[in-house]
């Protein structure tokens, strides 16, 4: 039998990581000295590798500032996760989905534009990462929608396209799963619109946790 392979995103699928995200841009734009970004632009560009949404938010600035205010942006989250300030709660009902598809012999991964140690901490403080057998970041690809993620974590599970699916929040997710051929499954408590990813291609968008366990059932 073909192993079956669930593939999620993180921030916006797994976890609701938007505070934590616009708290550190605010204070990585505020290091360099430029006007911080609405939080509802902010919201858009999660998923990105942090070097490209930074790229988005301030077309404007300069590679030097661009650079800057990455570096930041990773010093006030790295901070905020030290010292207790950070939060991003699981959404309700993830982590008992998971262990049911766990339990029924999915091979679960992740694919995210959080950093690896960023991902393992997430993971690790909602006693997760036991259940996922392959992980990859934006630490070691290219950024989404590049299907680069998806195309390493079947060749870690030896799972093919047409048993593989990919669930997410965003555009960038759906378009990557495209691009590896593999099944695009939307959700919609994170931070793209349900018809965006709909016309980015996902078969379908689950509103609830129950929804969204049947459709990775298929």
């Amino acid at each position: 039998m073909s192993v079956r392979l669930a593939v999620f995103d993180c921030d916006g699928t797994l976890s609701d990581g938007q505070a934590g995200v616009v708290n550190a841009m605010n204070a990585a734009f505020a290091e360099v000295g430029a006007p911080a970004p609405h939080h509802s632009q902010v919201r858009r560009i999660v998923g990105l590798s942090l070097p490209q949404a930074i790229r988005r938010l301030s077309p404007d600035l300069s590679d030097d500032q661009h650079y800057a205010i990455v570096q930041a942006y990773k010093t006030a989250f790295r901070s905020a996760r030290e010292n207790g300030t950070l939060r991003e709660p699981l959404f309700e009902g993830m982590a008992d989905m998971l262990q049911r598809l766990h339990g029924r012999g999915w091979t679960l991964g992740v694919a995210t534009g959080k950093s690896d140690r960023g991902l393992a901490s997430t993971l690790a403080v909602h006693g997760l990462t036991r259940f996922f057998a392959t992980t990859h970041t934006a630490d070691r690809h290219p950024s989404k929608p590049h299907p680069a993620m998806l195309h390493a974590a079947m060749e870690d599970a030896m799972a093919e396209p047409y048993v593989t699916c990919m669930i997410g929040d965003t555009v960038f997710d759906i378009e990557m799963a495209v691009a590896a051929n593999v099944r695009p499954i939307g959700v919609s408590w994170g931070y793209h619109e349900p018809d965006e990813l709909l016309a980015a291609g996902a078969v379908a968008v689950a509103d609830t946790m129950a929804e969204l366990e049947k459709l990775i059932d298929g």
